[in-house]
């Protein structure tokens, strides 16, 4: 794409940035909880009422059952080039159903910057907008553009349980895949922690707390033990983090606990430390030998590095900013994982982050600023334009 058709592009964004804003906040207003199905089978029906609204129809379309989880949808456009780019991303959010009724929608950030804020707008509905947008302005610019195939799935929250098969099949056809989860302030996703959710349980031997509480075995004194114990093997400087999210247990104040268990949230940087981890927690031990721990080692995602052909794909994405007049596009490491990390441990090229500029990710408040969806668009669009050709032919 030449320079001036990148004026143009960003130009024609600029322009086109109120519709954008609308669409988004049409999503937003439909909620899409990761456990209401229901919400989850409407709200991938309006996505897909505005993809070919925007686009027209696909010239493929499938939509993969989630059973238990929401369903995935994949669209295909074929383009006038011979690249194929995947464009990822989910439409579930964290909040349950009924969020929005008692959402606070303040315009303005301490800084005076407008915002705006909804469940789910930066994580991601504001990601998913911007990059059906992004294909329409990169066919309108004259330029040729690649095949695009859109995979949005119901279920990134709780770990992309039924989706993870459906990325990986995509992302193996592709050229390149672009992640559309919200930037780092800006900056895409170069790198990503591994995440594990471990389920530990404790089983013990029930007695009544008064009369013969010598007979009993705690599970809930076992568990406690266990998560202080599991909270150090955390290493920081490492990158490791290890965080008890939930923990239930007992059947009464005046029984001793026979069960009890915890869910504990895992991250790492490497292999090395999940390994580490791994043994470090079947190592731990409870004081009273008649309790018995279980843990389920579920690592959920791999952790995410920058190889050399998602560094190549970055290369390109810092040509596009340059040629918009935005300078070199900055990259980051962060802690959360995302469906990138199924991609990137493929060994395949990916980059995340290219959605929304906001802040407050699962958090109350959660908001996008607006003046960036024109920029961001563009972004994509302009990437989509310099892969029209495979990566390879680019690098």
């Amino acid at each position: 794409m030449t320079a001036l058709s990148a004026g143009v592009l960003t130009a024609r964004a600029q322009d086109v940035s109120p519709e954008i804003v609308t669409d988004i906040l049409t999503l937003v207003r439909h909620e899409t909880s990761s456990y209401d199905l229901p919400g989850l089978a409407a709200g991938l029906d309006l996505l897909h009422a505005l993809a070919v609204h925007r686009l027209g129809r696909p010239d493929h379309a499938r939509r993969h059952s989630g059973g238990e989880c929401g369903d995935t949808l994949t669209l295909t456009y074929t383009g006038t080039g011979a690249g194929h780019v995947a464009l990822i991303g989910h439409y579930d959010t964290v909040w349950p159903t009924g969020t929005l009724a008692g959402w606070e929608h303040p315009e303005r950030s301490d800084d005076g910057r407008a915002k705006l804020s909804g469940p789910g707008i930066f994580d991601m509905k504001t990601g998913l907008v911007q990059g059906i947008w992004a294909l329409k302005l990169a066919r309108a610019s004259g330029v040729p553009v690649p095949t695009v195939t859109f995979l949005f799935n119901g279920d990134e929250e709780i770990g992309s349980l039924s989706s993870r098969p459906v990325i990986e099949e995509v992302a193996h056809k592709a050229d390149a895949t672009l992640v559309l989860e919200p930037s780092a302030h800006g900056a895409v996703k170069t790198a990503r922690k591994g995440c594990g959710i471990f389920r530990v349980t404790a089983t013990g031997v029930e007695a009544h707390a008064g009369l013969a509480p010598q007979d009993g075995a705690s599970a809930i004194t076992a568990l406690s033990e266990f998560v202080v114990a599991a909270a150090a093997v955390a290493a920081p400087g490492k990158g490791t983090t290890i965080n008890t999210g939930l923990i239930k247990g007992g059947s009464g104040t005046n029984v001793v606990a026979g069960q009890a268990t915890a869910s504990i949230d895992i991250r790492v940087s490497s292999e090395a430390e999940q390994l580490r981890v791994d043994d470090a927690l079947d190592a731990i031990r409870a004081s009273d030998r008649r309790v018995r721990i279980e843990i389920d080692h579920s690592w959920n995602r791999p952790p995410m590095t920058l190889t050399a052909s998602s560094a190549r794909l970055l290369a390109l994405a810092r040509e596009v900013t340059r040629e918009q007049g935005r300078g070199d596009l900055p990259d980051a490491a962060v802690g959360g994982a995302s469906d990138a990390n199924f991609v990137a441990a493929l060994g395949l090229p990916v980059l995340c982050g290219m959605g929304a500029v906001g802040d407050n990710a699962h958090a109350r408040g959660e908001f996008i600023h607006p003046d960036t969806v024109p920029a961001q668009t563009s972004l994509v669009a302009g990437l989509l334009g310099r892969l029209a050709e495979p990566l390879r032919a680019c690098a």
